[in-house]
């Protein structure tokens, strides 16, 4: 059954969620069909999420690009909020690669402000951009790219 309109968030509601919350769990076709989620740090940039990551996750997106990310807020039914977004995902393989990906340097400068004093790190006044690039065998930058999106608020359940 899908999700009433009514309970969607609107344009300025999705943009905060993905600006300010700090996990996405993205969704990906592991070994043997098995999903893999994962939780994971990320940056959003022109419409794209962006994930630095290692290890299963680059591997089933080079094995299968199609994947599912969700960024939610509040752990109460009746305050959650979700943002569940479908599409495909790239890897970008190379330090070339990275260097040509016309929005990569704002997801890094947003992942820097965003996660500036994450970690347990001292926060500044003016932060890097994540400065994580290609190493190793699988690790790399993830670009998901959605051509499906659904949102809820059920904050508005109340008024239904």
């Amino acid at each position: 059954m899908p999700i009433s309109k009514k309970l969607q968030l609107d344009d300025e509601q999705i943009e905060e969620i993905l600006r300010t919350q700090w996990n996405c769990r993205i969704a990906t076709i592991g070994p043997g069909s098995r999903i893999n989620v994962t939780p994971m740090w990320f940056g959003w940039a022109g419409g794209r999420v962006y994930i630095y990551g290692r290890g299963q996750k680059v591997v089933n997106i080079r094995r299968q690009p199609e994947c599912t990310i969700i960024v939610d807020r509040n752990e109460k039914f009746p305050e959650l909020q979700a943002i569940m977004m479908q599409g495909q995902a790239h890897i970008l393989e190379s330090t070339d690669a990275e260097a040509d990906d016309p929005l990569l340097a704002e997801a890094r400068i947003h992942m820097g402000q965003k996660y500036n004093g994450g970690h347990g790190q001292v926060k500044v006044d003016e932060p890097p951009p994540n400065s994580a690039t290609a190493r190793g065998r699988n690790g790399r930058w993830m670009v998901f790219v959605p051509d499906r999106q659904v949102t809820w608020d059920n904050f508005k359940l109340q008024g239904l």
